[in-house]
């Protein structure tokens, strides 16, 4: 809404300073420093409300070292994370841009789907919450209509090199930076994305039909959607899981928004998408200044979660910022970097699928079920073992920045 203020004082009023809110950078600092007020100052207001209406988290006894002291403590607070996104987004992007539609949709439609969660289990005293196969479906429907909006919208489009244009409207004559030749450039709609460690690091989904002599629009988007949906709902449920010990889905968010933060910025840079040879797209630049206000409402959020934790974000937080990550990161088509930037959360994932067919699997041949971790998810493990919370903590964060700067390498190394 500021954007479009300032720049009608701008135009028409030519007030001084007016001009910075046509650059990127400086809403995304302003988004920043809005969210972390926001999570900081209101966060605690919030806390007390929650408090006072005895919205406590009920613990489950696992045997697991300091839980017993969390019980009561005030659950649902993904809502100071949600409105430390919105607001910011709301005052600093421009609010036509269809990428920033989409994440703030996702970010209004996944924290509705936890807060109907976290409602059950608070004040309707049912420990399961909402039922699986309803979280499931909201996962797959905000997948879907990413999908939809992604292949069928006009506005989003990829600039591509191209020897015969097709359209006089988006077409334009670049220069290869490396080659020095001259090339037409037009924007396009496509399936590609980068792929890491690839030379010409770009795949189509469309190729991967075209192995079997397939390659009609409607197999391409069946293969494109079920991608998308398969990612969403990983990703969030990943989330989902990490946030088990105070402070680790939070910080590990912030670190992984940061990273897409980048990549966004480049991605929607002509020149650093050239240089760094990647896929420019259009107007995705928007993305870094909701990138900016998530990161704001992570870190800010931390101020009260990090342990011990004065509030939980419950899933209302959890499946929210899972289903962020997976939008952002596939509206700015490097979804396949996912596995490498939200490696906590793969493993996190990875540590219940392996516990939980291991047990199976053993129980059918041995007739007992045996375990390959203390405890799942990975963090349960190792307080099993005896590490305290902010150790376990911090060890994740620091295997969390080396996975995020690995992902930033990916650009140049192929």
């Amino acid at each position: 809404m500021l954007y479009y203020l300032f720049n009608w004082l701008q135009e028409h009023m030519h007030l001084p300073g007016s001009g910075l809110f046509q650059y990127i950078s400086f809403r995304t600092a302003m988004a920043v420093i809005v969210s972390l007020m926001i999570t900081t100052v209101y966060g605690s207001r919030l806390i007390r409300a929650l408090r006072n209406k005895q919205v406590g988290e009920t613990i489950r006894d696992l045997g697991l070292e300091g839980e017993k002291q969390k019980v009561g403590t005030p659950t649902m607070g993904g809502l100071i994370i949600i409105g430390g996104i919105l607001v910011p987004t709301l005052l600093f992007a421009k609010l036509d841009n269809i990428y920033v539609i989409i994440m703030i949709i996702t970010t209004i439609w996944m924290g509705t789907i936890g807060f109907l969660d976290d409602y059950i289990k608070v004040f309707r005293k049912n420990k399961e919450g909402l039922a699986g196969r309803f979280k499931i479906i909201g996962q797959v429907g905000l997948g879907t209509l990413i999908a939809i909006t992604m292949y069928f919208h006009p506005d989003i489009v990829v600039r591509e090199k191209v020897q015969n244009p097709t359209s006089t409207k988006a077409v334009e004559i670049m220069m290869d930076t490396q080659t020095g030749q001259r090339y037409y450039a037009e924007n396009v709609k496509s399936t590609k994305t980068n792929i890491p460690f690839y030379k010409n690091n770009e795949f189509d989904y469309a190729e991967v039909l075209s192995m079997f002599g397939l390659n009609s629009n409607l197999a391409t988007f069946m293969v494109f959607l079920v991608v998308i949906v398969f990612i969403v709902t990983a990703v969030s449920n990943g989330a989902n899981i990490t946030d088990g010990i105070d402070g680790l889905a939070t910080g590990t968010s912030a670190i992984i928004g940061i990273t897409l933060a980048i990549l966004a910025y480049v991605s929607g840079n002509v020149i650093f998408s050239d240089y760094l040879n990647i896929m420019y797209i259009p107007n995705s630049g928007e993305l870094v200044i909701f990138a900016g206000a998530f990161v704001g409402a992570c870190t800010g959020f931390l101020w009260y979660n990090a342990y011990p934790a004065q509030v939980f974000m419950g899933d209302t937080g959890s499946l929210t910022i899972g289903g962020i990550i997976a939008a952002f990161a596939i509206l700015i088509r490097k979804e396949l970097l996912i596995p490498m930037l939200c490696g906590i959360f793969l493993l996190e994932n990875l540590s219940v699928i392996m516990q939980v067919s291991y047990f199976k699997y053993t129980r059918k041949k041995y007739g007992e079920g045996r375990r390959i971790f203390l405890m799942s998810p990975l963090h349960h493990h190792y307080q099993k073992k005896g590490y305290h919370e902010s150790k376990i903590v911090m060890r994740f964060f620091i295997v969390s920045i080396i996975l995020a700067i690995l992902t930033i390498v990916t650009l140049k190394v192929r």
